[in-house]
């Protein structure tokens, strides 16, 4: 997996213990256009402290231009930002 680390948009929607769970998100692309893609399966989510940074890995699975993707979510906890990390 290649390390993008891009800022999303995302839709989410949150559980009783205030927890995201990923369903869409939109990235700009290099050429200026946007990508939906639809999230199919969180395989599975860690929370990790980087710097005093508390963030939510979600490595996820979905299928994007045709092909099946492996790839990682990040969920920053005190700014609430989104990013694609890997793919």
């Amino acid at each position: 997996m290649k390390v993008w680390m891009k800022p999303i948009e995302m839709i989410a929607w949150f559980n009783q213990e205030s927890m995201p769970i990923p369903l869409r998100y939109r990235i700009t692309l290099k050429d200026g256009s946007q990508q939906v893609v639809q999230v199919d399966k969180v395989i599975h989510k860690e929370e990790e402290k980087l710097a005093g940074n508390r963030m939510i890995v979600y490595r996820c699975e979905s299928v994007i231009n045709n092909l099946q993707r492996i790839y990682e979510l990040k969920y920053e906890i005190h700014t609430c930002k989104w990013f694609l990390f890997k793919i």
